[in-house]
């Protein structure tokens, strides 16, 4: 248990550092491009994997094809989008909006596919919603219209987490990951090579990086779940908040404002209060 612990918050801090190379790379290239490198590294990745696990043929059979499609899209769309606030924002204040989105995808379920969600976990929605709306603080001279941007991925990331339990139902993990990674590489390759810069030697390094640490840290979270259960390990993706934190303070000289901090610990409080309030139901129907 403490193994899958330690190893998801390993990902989150490799995530939140990957966050860091981005926002360096898209003050100078179009998030396209170098999210074309990660992805064709990623497929390569899923290939073999795959291959490994009994056939890239048998990994691409699935009855869900259009549904595959568009949570692929979903997911190489979520990444871009967060990416590109990252030009505009701060690493602490982009990750204490875009941790809206588990509770997103729980009110999401509930309306889409009809589960019960309880008044327990709509007040925590509730909670997280306020959170969000002080961290904008809308009609306000301070309101940015680029806290859009982080708001709009994890609206994204939330429809992708939906459709992806919708075709987890018959196809397994290989499946998802190769279609995922496929589209992926399709996709971003379409919008990259014609904004294709040339980089530097370090641009070309930290472009390396970041790519092998996208699929280092989609390995460690997989490794994770052999040691620990996702609800367990669910409360410690919200690490990945306070590393940015860090990261943003250590690398960009960035510190959230007073009205940040509250807000994104009221979007916790009701991500953790949701994740209470589903653990209780589970327990109380057994």
């Amino acid at each position: 248990m403490r193994r899958g612990i330690g190893l998801c918050l390993l990902a989150m801090l490799v995530f939140a550092s990957q966050d860091a190379i981005t926002k360096v790379l898209v003050q100078e290239f179009a998030v396209a491009q170098f999210l074309m490198l990660r992805y064709w590294l990623f497929l390569a990745f899923a290939l073999g994997y795959a291959h490994w696990r009994g056939g890239i043929v048998a990994a691409a059979r699935t009855r869900h094809p259009w549904l595959q499609l568009l949570r692929s899209l979903l997911s190489v769309g979520e990444i871009a989008i967060f990416a590109l606030g990252l030009r505009y924002l701060g690493l602490a204040e982009s990750h204490a909006l875009f941790a809206v989105f588990p509770l997103l995808a729980m009110a999401l379920a509930g309306v889409v596919l009809g589960e019960f969600i309880g008044l327990r976990r709509w007040l925590a929605a509730a909670v997280g919603f306020l959170g969000t709306l002080i961290i904008l603080r809308p009609g306000l001279d301070l309101f940015e219209s680029a806290a859009l941007i982080p708001l709009s991925a994890a609206l994204a990331f939330a429809v992708y987490n939906l459709v992806t339990r919708l075709v987890s139902r018959e196809d397994g993990f290989t499946t998802n990951m190769l279609y995922m990674a496929a589209v992926g590489a399709v996709a971003s390759t379409i919008f990259g090579l014609p904004v294709w810069q040339a980089p530097s030697p370090g641009e070309w390094g930290l472009m390396g990086v970041l790519s092998v640490s996208g699929v280092f840290a989609h390995l460690l979270l997989v490794k994770a779940l052999e040691y620990a259960p996702a609800g367990v390990l669910q409360p410690f993706n919200y690490s990945l908040l306070v590393f940015a934190m860090f990261i943003g303070l250590l690398v960009f000289g960035e510190f959230p404002d007073a009205w940040t901090l509250v807000g994104a610990a009221l979007v916790v409080t009701g991500g953790f209060y949701a994740i209470g309030a589903s653990t209780f139901r589970k327990q109380s129907t057994v």
